[in-house]
């Protein structure tokens, strides 16, 4: 809710105030990773803001005009680059020339896309969009440790278009990369194997590297990405302490199938990244979703008090849906050249 209000406030040039943030958590209010979004997006539009701090239960955020420029942050943790790259692309689209934008911190970690995803996954879908960006991973950054460090870049655009994805169509193409840093290489082999072997005994083929990632840390990661004739999937499974590589292997091998066997176009944790462009858009965009999450439903909450839009929900959460929402067609105030 944060990172979409945080978006939409600084695109809009409309000011809000959020309380009562993380409640209901024992560890509540700001925490770190919040607070990186917070001061990333003060940064790119000059906003005055009250209530940044660590565990601040109440925030207001007031922005200016968004400038493009290059950007660095350090969230000081393992806290998710994925994250606050997420809050941040919608807002630079907007910008009246490019941005670079470095963060460091944690690029594969529970809870949060890893960046093979964004990169793979979420990228290719808002490009369809009309987004024009690109990011790199030039060190992991593994819990608890992060120092990850992401490159991005954000050319701006003159608006969003709207898309369907209601059929994924037929898989073209499956691939995958087991990863490691700092660890036996075994472990990655065995994540290799073990994905390569219940994927055959599905009568898929998949092409899987190893790959030996740069890290300040240790860490494991088995992610596969699905290319069908509509739409791209990505499934991950992170390793831990007293986790085997098979079982990591089985877990994002088992998303991916449950995936495959629905009629969903767009997997779960792409539905809600994917709302906020939407509503922004010229058109009606219709996304068939493998899974009607709570994200869904408070992303679509908070756009709703920003923008003049109606999201259509069919089906009931944690199931499988159809949300659709026709956008407002929002341009960039900035002519961009192209």
């Amino acid at each position: 809710m944060l990172r979409t209000a945080l978006s939409l406030s600084a695109i809009l040039g409309q000011h809000f105030e959020m309380k009562n943030i993380r409640g209901a958590r024992e560890r509540g209010g700001l925490q770190r990773q919040h607070l990186a979004s917070v001061q990333a997006m003060k940064q790119i539009c000059g906003a005055d803001v009250e209530g940044a701090e660590l565990h601040s239960k109440e925030l207001v955020f007031e922005p200016s005009e968004i400038q493009a420029g290059n950007f660095s942050l350090n969230v000081g943790t393992a806290g998710s680059v994925g994250l606050i790259l997420q809050c941040l692309l919608p807002a630079l689209a907007f910008a009246p020339e490019k941005s670079h934008i470095e963060l460091i911190g944690g690029t594969d970690t529970h809870f949060a896309p890893p960046h093979l995803y964004l990169e793979n996954v979420f990228l290719p879908a808002v490009g369809r969009m009309g987004f024009n960006g690109g990011l790199e991973a030039l060190k992991w950054g593994w819990y608890p440790q992060g120092s990850g460090v992401v490159n991005a870049t954000v050319e701006p655009v003159d608006e969003f278009r709207n898309i369907e994805l209601v059929e994924k169509g037929g898989l073209k193409r499956l691939w995958g990369v087991s990863a490691i840093s700092n660890l036996p290489a075994h472990i990655a082999e065995r994540q290799k194997t073990t994905a390569l072997k219940l994927l055959a005994e599905k009568g898929m083929d998949a092409k899987i590297e190893v790959v030996n990632a740069p890290s300040v840390g240790k860490g494991s990661l088995l992610f596969l990405c699905a290319e069908f004739e509509n739409s791209i999937a990505g499934f991950s499974s992170l390793g831990e302490i007293g986790k085997p590589a098979e079982k990591v292997a089985e877990n994002a091998v088992v998303d991916l199938l449950k995936f495959i066997e629905s009629n969903a176009a767009v997997d779960k944790h792409l539905a809600d990244q994917l709302l906020l462009y939407a509503a922004l858009a010229r058109g009606k965009t219709v996304l068939q979703v493998e899974e009607i999450t709570d994200h869904v439903l408070k992303d679509i909450e908070v756009i709703e008090l920003f923008l003049p839009v109606k999201f259509s929900v069919e089906g009931s959460k944690g199931k499988q849906g159809i949300i659709s929402v026709e956008g407002i067609g929002f341009e960039n105030k900035f002519k961009v050249m192209t």
